[in-house]
């Protein structure tokens, strides 16, 4: 978990590859499709390979537990181990906290959060990153004009 632009899905691909996990998508607004740049949605270059889960698709908080638990038994059930990551504290707070879900007793889990604050050099990067997602926005819309931002 953490801010957009930390570095959340370098370092989850990192683990799956280390790990010989699978990513499951815990960011509220990655899920739409057509707003990559603005969350910073990582790009299939970027995946290197590893399966990602439930990007791209309209969901409450429920429909992501409920998706979330079905994807994490399949992937389980593949020998891999699941790998939660995104920015949105309340889809893996309703999945982990709310009972009905019984997060907790079915599976051991570990949370990482990433805090810029914490680290001025990850400070530095995420101001970069952000600069580099509006003039890849602006590249879009205007690209006649790209040099110009």
């Amino acid at each position: 978990m953490g801010a957009t632009g930390t570095g959340k899905s370098r370092l989850s691909i990192d683990l799956a590859i280390h790990f010989q996990g699978e990513i499951i998508n815990s960011d509220k607004m990655q899920v739409y499709k057509g707003l990559d740049i603005i969350t910073n949605k990582i790009t299939d270059i970027e995946k290197q390979g590893v399966p990602h889960h439930l990007l791209d698709a309209d969901f409450t908080a429920d429909d992501f537990c409920i998706q979330a638990i079905i994807c994490i038994e399949k992937i389980l059930k593949s020998g891999n181990i699941p790998i939660i990551v995104g920015g949105s504290n309340s889809y893996i707070e309703k999945l982990v906290e709310y009972p009905i879900f019984m997060f907790k007793s079915n599976y051991d889990c570990c949370f990482i959060w990433i805090d810029v604050a914490a680290l001025p050099v990850l400070n530095s990067f995420v101001c970069q990153r952000v600069d580099q997602m509006v003039h890849a926005v602006f590249s879009n819309l205007c690209p006649n004009q790209s040099d110009n931002f």
